[in-house]
């Protein structure tokens, strides 16, 4: 079983948002020219995601999934409307997004300009759905657990826009092959930052090394025997 600072540390590492699955690519290349408008972008992302997977999960799992109706009346118990779960996921996506464009623009006028339509496009960012949907399909068991990876995941994304908008500010300067300005050496520079990432696979988690431990056991258990036997053959 995975312990919450498992989840966390995973989802903003080794299930890297970007480097992983390569979700929400737009806006990661679009708004990745400078560090401050990815800074920005990173802040909210990591604001939408804390705020709609955990309330997709309340919704998946006291609502629209098979029998979530139960608490509110027995006779309900057989009602499933999971069918509708991508609908009520962007809706509340939509929501959060929303009311996040209105906070930037009343508080940061600056960063609402440069942000531009990237910040209204977090709607149909689809690191943003793809959350709810890991969501959904892994079937975090506690609220706390959804909570860790939602904020784990929103800030592997913010960690590698920011990276990747303070390597672009520096490669401003040096002198790239024609061919591979702009969108092209970004390209390549993902692409090596996601093989670096991968490294983080295989780093070993709790419940990993507590699947081990049997085996390791098993595997000495059957050595001391093989040279007990081996000691009784020769007396």
């Amino acid at each position: 079983m995975e312990t919450t600072l498992d989840i966390f540390i995973k989802s903003i590492f080794s299930e890297n948002m970007i480097f992983a699955y390569f979700l929400g690519m737009c806006s990661y290349l679009a708004v990745s020219k400078t560090v401050k408008t990815a800074v920005g972008l990173g802040a909210a992302v990591v604001f939408v995601l804390v705020v709609t997977v955990p309330l997709n999960w309340l919704l998946e799992n006291y609502l629209l999934k098979a029998g979530a109706l139960e608490w509110l009346n027995p006779a309900w118990k057989e009602i499933d409307l999971s069918f509708i779960s991508f609908i009520m996921f962007i809706a509340v996506v939509a929501s959060v997004v929303q009311l996040v464009e209105m906070i930037v623009e009343k508080f940061s006028p600056a960063l609402y300009g440069a942000l531009g339509i990237f910040l209204p496009l977090i709607a149909v960012n689809c690191s943003i759905l793809g959350g709810a949907l890991f969501m959904q399909e892994r079937q975090y068991s506690t609220f706390l657990d959804v909570t860790a990876f939602s904020l784990g995941s929103g800030i592997g994304w913010a960690i590698a826009i920011i990276l990747i908008a303070g390597i672009r500010e520096k490669i401003r300067y040096s002198k790239i092959p024609a061919p591979l300005k702009g969108l092209g050496i970004t390209f390549i520079i993902t692409g090596l930052m996601g093989m670096a990432f991968m490294s983080f696979s295989g780093i070993k988690y709790v419940d990993e090394v507590k699947k081990e431990k049997p085996k390791n056991s098993e595997s000495s258990s059957s050595k001391t025997n093989e040279l007990s036997t081996s000691k009784s053959s020769k007396q």
